[in-house]
């Protein structure tokens, strides 16, 4: 490569990361470390120099140009097909792409612990963490139309200002680094820039996502790319990370209507994808391209089969509520019970905006014909659960993590 420029025969090649070596301040008291880890801590580490991508230029073979066509059309077919009018798969579509990005990174959780935390019946543990994640996604979403260094910081502080405040709001100014110990990043799989290179690498990453001379999800692939291998925040990165990607696909207008659950391809195998990074890291693109394109299509697939799912429920509900007025509020209840599954009166009151009693007038008809089954939570209030659906969104979650469930 020179000057930032490929030609045909090596059109994905690609500048590899640099290294610096800086010295190690440990926070430790020596006298808790032995004598190698004192040892060890002495020495300087070894940081990455990220190259900076904005204006390099980009020729994509033919047939890896092929695969990006067909992923960004299956996308865009399928945002389509669940369309303007799909409110409520709009909701469960944008959780299960939550729920799969917060996988990624070891968070798992059952659907209803899930939708309990998003009511506040659950405040701690991985479910709570889904939640937050969810706000993450809406924000990047909302924000998709400005990406830049403040969205950005934006969207972490949805995922973890709740939770971690003094670790949002700007980039980090203190190395990190991936695996090894905690002692220090000596023995790490990887280290990120040194601190003080992030804003610099952050500024040059918006100047690539703002181009609209690439193909929309490569570009998106590489951005993700350079994002993580930035790590520009103390925590949150990879679900930061996965959430720009879904304002890059809204900003794009390769989703208008969803968040295609595209964290749900790459949780079909995460060793693929984990392997791409590192790729993308020595110098090559094609790995987290093609990581991509697949992605995108195990997310249709899976997510095609989540909606037809839901679209039986419904029907299958339809049938017993026969005989209850077009306006009655049970009707209205069936409906929010498909976007949230579980659902306490405070929900149908505010949602719905009607009166305690009718509220749960409403419930209880429901579950006399079978539609919602009553429950307790956690913290014993009574709730209500569409257990179909919470099934529906279980074996979603099954599938997106079972290789041999796609071919």
């Amino acid at each position: 490569m020179s000057n930032g420029r490929t030609n045909a025969s090596d059109s994905l090649r690609w500048p590899a990361l640099g290294s610096e070596q800086h010295p190690w301040v440990s926070r430790i008291n020596s006298d808790d470390l032995t004598r190698t880890q004192r040892d060890r801590i002495r020495q300087p580490y070894t940081s990455a120099i990220v190259p900076p991508i904005a204006n390099l230029s980009i020729d994509i073979p033919g047939d890896l140009a092929t695969e990006i066509d067909e992923a960004t059309q299956l996308l865009t077919r399928f945002d389509a097909e669940v369309g303007p009018g799909g409110l409520p798969f709009a909701s469960i579509l944008l959780r299960t792409e939550s729920a799969s990005s917060s996988e990624i990174e070891n968070l798992t959780s059952g659907a209803r612990a899930i939708a309990e935390a998003e009511l506040g019946e659950r405040e701690t543990g991985n479910a709570a963490q889904i939640v937050r994640n969810v706000r993450t996604m809406e924000a990047a979403l909302a924000l998709a139309d400005r990406i830049d260094g403040e969205s950005i910081i934006a969207m972490q502080t949805a995922l973890l200002g709740s939770y971690a405040p003094d670790l949002t709001g700007r980039w980090r100014d203190e190395q990190v680094w991936i695996g090894g110990n905690s002692l220090s990043p000596h023995l790490a799989d990887f280290v990120p820039p040194h601190h003080a290179r992030v804003p610099a690498a952050m500024e040059d990453l918006v100047s690539f996502v703002r181009r609209v001379d690439l193909p929309t999800l490569a570009q998106v692939a590489i951005a993700h790319a350079q994002f993580e291998t930035i790590h520009p925040f103390p925590d949150g990165n990879g679900r930061t990370g996965r959430g720009i990607v879904q304002a890059m696909l809204r900003h794009a207008r390769v989703t208008t209507n969803i968040a295609v659950p595209v964290s749900a391809g790459l949780l079909h195998d995460v060793k693929d994808y984990y392997d791409a990074l590192t790729a993308y890291r020595r110098g090559e693109l094609r790995p987290i391209v093609t990581a991509f394109t697949r992605a995108a299509g195990y997310a249709v697939v899976n997510g095609r089969q989540l909606v037809h799912d839901i679209m039986s429920i419904e029907a299958a509900w339809e049938v017993r509520m026969r005989g209850l007025r077009s306006d009655a509020a049970a009707r209205r209840v069936c409906a929010l019970a498909i976007a949230h599954p579980v659902l306490n009166s405070d929900i149908v009151v505010d949602r719905l905006t009607v009166a305690p009693p009718t509220a749960f007038r409403a419930l209880d008809a429901l579950v006399e014909r079978g539609v919602l089954k009553s429950a307790n939570s956690k913290r014993r209030n009574r709730i209500w659960l569409a257990e179909p659906v919470l099934l529906a969104l279980d074996d979603f979650a099954a599938r997106a993590g079972r290789r041999q469930g796609f071919h």
